[in-house]
């Protein structure tokens, strides 16, 4: 077996000390151009593998081997833009974490009972995963369940909807709550404290929906606004759900000047206020750049949506948990946000 290349074999070959070899690998100044090319030449002559992989990534050399591991991804009930954007990003990371010897196993739910998500997590816990990203409701056993498995050495990253009181590291979303108090301001620009107001959301026993509703309805007292202007109904993301509630809304709430859609059913919501005739007169704001969301805001049937980084949370959980599993980095923050982006009609191209 040929021998392992040294920083020792390094300097004798490329005629330079010991220290001069540590200059450059460490990326310190003080080192002629020329002899800089020529150990980085000797380096890559002699297959030399530096200590750290920060290292060999400025240098362009052969990474540092590190020990195989398998992390893995629970992924809610979802379909479409959502479902296709975190997918793209969890491709993108394995794409990545291939040169790190990361294998990704990714289990999908077809329901949003938390039995279902418990029975996935211990899955991907039974096939040896070192570290699991999910997505799941805020439910007291999905979050004693997490708990279990950081006792059991399995660390976890939630993304998009964050799980309260839990022994996660590291959240990865938008500030839920400064999402909806955007909502809030941007809906306050439109109405009076008079007028009446209908919030649809999706399901609040995920945190994400939860905390909108919260920050919006914060934004909107601040504002002025009653909470008994505040009409709110629950849709689960159902576009015939949504478009019913929507419905009923219209024919008994009087003075309804406005629509905060903070769930994904749009669509049932814009075609429940065609067939009363009311599109464009009541104002919605919305979250969320689905290709419906994007029709929407062209035609004026949707005033804004707030935007989200659906692909940054596919991709940057599995990137912390590496950083964590096998370099023994901790997240540097309890929450890494995605930007909170504000789209209309006019500049939904850009």
């Amino acid at each position: 077996m040929p021998r392992k290349a040294t920083i020792n074999m390094v300097a004798e070959r490329a005629g330079v000390s010991r220290g001069t070899v540590d200059r450059v690998l460490n990326q310190r100044p003080h080192v002629k151009p020329d002899i800089y090319e020529r150990v980085v030449r000797t380096m890559q002559e002699l297959g030399y593998v530096p200590p750290r992989e920060e290292q060999a990534e400025a240098l362009g050399l052969a990474l540092p081997s590190m020990e195989t591991c398998t992390l893995g991804v629970l992924l809610p009930n979802w379909h479409g833009y959502f479902k296709s954007e975190v997918l793209r990003g969890i491709e993108d990371a394995m794409t990545l974490l291939r040169n790190y010897s990361v294998e990704i196993l990714v289990e999908e739910c077809e329901s949003d009972l938390p039995d279902e998500s418990i029975e996935r997590l211990e899955h991907l816990a039974e096939q040896g995963v070192k570290g699991i990203a999910l997505c799941a409701k805020d439910h007291i056993t999905i979050v004693e369940k997490v708990n279990e498995l950081y006792d059991r050495g399995i660390p976890t990253v939630t993304f998009n909807s964050d799980l309260t009181d839990s022994k996660r590291l590291c959240f990865v979303g938008q500030d839920l709550m400064r999402g909806g108090r955007v909502a809030g301001e941007l809906m306050a620009k439109y109405l009076q404290p008079s007028d009446r107001l209908l919030i649809a959301v999706g399901n609040p026993e995920f945190n994400a929906h939860r905390l909108r509703l919260q920050g919006f309805c914060e934004r909107m007292h601040e504002r002025g606004f009653d909470s008994t202007h505040l009409e709110i109904v629950e849709t689960y993301n159902d576009y015939s759900l949504t478009y019913q509630k929507v419905e009923r809304a219209l024919q008994s709430i009087p003075n309804l000047k406005g629509i905060y859609m903070a769930n994904h059913s749009v669509t049932g919501c814009v075609e429940a206020l065609r067939a009363a005739g009311r599109q464009r007169e009541i104002h919605v704001v919305s979250h969320d750049l689905t290709d419906s969301t994007r029709r929407l805001l062209r035609s004026g049937e949707v005033d804004f949506a707030i935007v989200q980084n659906i692909y940054r949370q596919g991709y940057r959980p599995l990137i912390l948990l590496r950083e964590y599993v096998q370099r023994h980095i901790s997240p540097q923050l309890e929450a890494d946000r995605t930007t909170i982006e504000i789209v209309c009609s006019e500049n939904i191209g850009i």
